[in-house]
This record gives structure tokens, C-alpha cells and sequence, in this order.
């Protein structure tokens, strides 16, 4: 057994308005070797993402704010390097949610082992064959009740969410799918990569005006993780019976004062519109349906993604910023520096 030098990213204050890297610190923490049922991880990938911005401010939510001086939580996969625990070998590749750290020591039962795939980096289990894809597909299937020959529309389609929803959409048997993104790359990624029958740049112009021209005839399904503008014109274009799964807001997690509401809310009575906000805790009893399904799937070759990854846990605050800002394609990821002394 030994030491082990573990860099944390924490949160030092909470952001008013967009965050800053004056917001987090970084800390050095020096582990002694585990104790009984302790097991060491050092983290390949950590994960940055967009509801860790809400858990900055200390509002209600689903879950408990951040504490300021201690370290971001959230998604990360590493492999064990040290064992006090004989349920976790040295070496299993392990998920856990103790988040931006480049070196874990916790309890073995606050770790997960992941099935490995050849040919297949340990990254994905963070993202499409993860807690992202789940998201989605929960979102489509036990939110929505999406119906073969849906038409769908995906605010944010080239994220992490975004990109899994449209492709598992068009498997689920979805009639047309059309996405928003913010750059011509991205939208031209969505239907040439992923699958989407139309996709706009709702920086090119009016987002109702653009959801109108790209289903003239309606959606059925809104799978929303920005909200604001994408939201009032999902109901503007939901044709009777319309189902609308609110994953995310990304467009006021960074405003300082209350967002005005859509306008057209009366939609919802005239057109008998369904509008439910979730989150996936609630949900995790659909996780092995879907991993059944997405298992298939991906072993078929019917599951494409892409990954932004930034190097160096150093640079997770940067990572984040970047990712709130929408510079990332598919899933934001940190990757861990190998080191000598895990």
C-alpha cells in the first residue's frame, strides 16, 4: 500500500451570472493507504456538464447544491488502483459521481464496475452507453411516449443529450426528426451523421419562423434541453396531443433575473398539449431496458458519437466554461493524465 497525491477542482464561491475561473480552486489532497472496504481510483475521463451549473447556486432543486470548499461531484470513469476491498480487484474500470479529481480513495460501494468493450474507449460509458444516452432515452420513451411516425424536434441536438435523442428517435421508429444547433458545422453534422432529417442554425434567425419552415407540418414530440426561444416555438409548431419532455434550460442557467415566460402558453389548453420536466433519478428503472436496447444497438453499428475532450485535470474549469458555452460537439469530456504516484 501507499500515498497518493489527488488534485480537486472545488468550488471556491458561487457564480452570479456566467461562472468564472476565480469561481473554483484547485486543492492537493494526500491519501494514506485505504482502509477496510476502501478501494483508490485514478479517473480516466471526468465528465463536465450542464445541470452542474444549477447545483453552483445554493437555490431548491432535485438535488443539493454544491458546498462551497469542496469538490464538484459529478460523472467520472477510472480503474482501480489500489484495493482494500475484495468485491473491487485492482484494475476493474469503475463509474462513479465523485466528479473533478484526478484520484479517488472512497468506499468500494460508492463505485460501479463497468463492463469493459474491445476496441471501445472507457469514455463512452460517461455519455451514449451511459447516463447520457439513458437520458435520452427516457426522456422519448417514458416521458414523451414517442409513437412510430412521431415527428420530433431536439433543441440542442449536437450535445451530448441532443445527439443521442435524434438517433435513438429514428431507431425508436420516428417519422422525421429535426434538430437546432448553433453553428453551420453542427447542423450539417446532424443530418450527415446522425441522422436528422432537417436541422437549423437558431443563430441564423427567428427560431419560430425556422421550426415552421423545417416541419410545415407539425411536431408531435419536443425534447427540449434549452428552453426560452426553442420552447415557445415547440409550441407554436406541436400539433394537437403534443408531448413535450423538459430535460434542460441551458438558455437562463447563466441569467441574473427572472426570464419571461413564453407567450403563447394558451397553446397548451387549445392544442391539449402534455409539457413534463424530468430528471433521470427518477427514472433509473427503465436503465436496464434501455441498456438492453442500446447494447443491440451499438454492437450493430447503429450508434455513432462524438467526443470533445479536453487534457489535464487542470483544465476542467475551462472544459466546463466551454462546453456552457457551446463549444463542444457531442460529449464534453476531461481526460486524466496518467501519473506516477496513483
Amino acid at each position: 500500500m501507499s500515498t497518493a497525491l489527488s488534485t480537486q477542482i472545488r468550488l471556491a464561491k458561487r457564480p452570479v451570472g456566467w461562472p468564472t475561473h476565480e469561481d473554483f480552486e484547485i486543492a492537493e489532497v494526500t491519501y494514506d493507504s485505504p482502509a477496510a472496504g476502501e478501494v483508490r481510483v485514478r479517473n480516466e475521463f471526468v465528465s463536465v456538464d450542464p445541470y452542474m451549473r444549477g447545483r453552483m447556486n445554493d437555490v431548491r432543486s432535485y438535488v443539493a447544491p454544491y458546498a462551497l470548499g469542496e469538490t464538484i461531484l459529478g460523472g467520472a470513469i477510472g480503474r482501480v488502483v489500489e484495493s482494500n476491498a475484495p468485491e473491487l480487484a485492482v484494475g476493474t474500470l469503475v463509474s462513479h459521481q465523485h466528479g473533478w479529481s484526478d484520484v479517488v480513495q472512497a468506499p468500494a460501494a460508492t463505485f460501479r464496475p463497468a463492463p469493459e468493450l474491445d476496441g471501445v474507449p472507457s469514455s463512452v460509458r460517461l455519455h451514449i452507453l451511459g447516463m447520457t444516452g439513458l437520458t435520452a432515452y427516457v426522456g422519448l420513451t417514458a416521458i414523451a411516449g414517442m409513437k412510430p411516425g412521431d415527428t420530433v424536434f431536439v433543441s440542442g441536438a449536437a450535445g451530448a443529450v441532443g445527439t443521442a435523442v435524434g438517433q435513438i428517435a429514428k431507431l425508436l421508429g420516428a417519422g422525421r426528426v429535426i434538430g437546432s444547433a448553433g453553428s453551420a458545422e453542427k447542423v450539417a453534422l446532424l443530418t450527415e451523421k446522425y441522422g436528422y432529417d432537417a436541422a437549423f442554425n437558431y443563430k441564423d434567425g427567428d427560431v419560430r419562423a425556422q421550426l415552421a419552415a423545417a416541419a410545415p407540418e407539425g411536431i408531435d414530440v419536443f425534447f427540449d434541453n434549452v428552453g426560452g426561444d426553442h420552447l415557445e416555438a415547440a409550441l407554436d409548431a406541436f400539433n394537437d396531443g403534443g408531448r413535450a419532455a423538459l430535460c434542460g434550460a441551458i438558455a437562463e442557467y447563466n441569467t441574473t433575473g427572472r426570464v419571461p415566460g413564453p407567450d403563447n402558453m394558451a397553446n397548451i389548453i387549445t392544442r391539449g398539449l402534455t409539457l413534463t420536466g424530468f430528471t433521470l433519478a427518477n427514472y433509473l428503472g427503465v436503465a436496464p431496458e434501455f441498456y438492453d436496447k442500446m447494447g443491440g444497438w451499438f454492437a450493430a453499428g447503429q450508434i455513432a458519437y462524438d467526443e470533445t475532450i479536453v487534457d489535464g485535470i487542470e483544465n476542467t474549469v475551462d472544459a466546463f466554461l466551454n462546453m456552457m458555452r457551446g463549444a463542444n460537439t457531442g460529449k464534453m469530456l476531461v481526460r486524466v493524465a496518467p501519473a506516477d504516484n496513483a
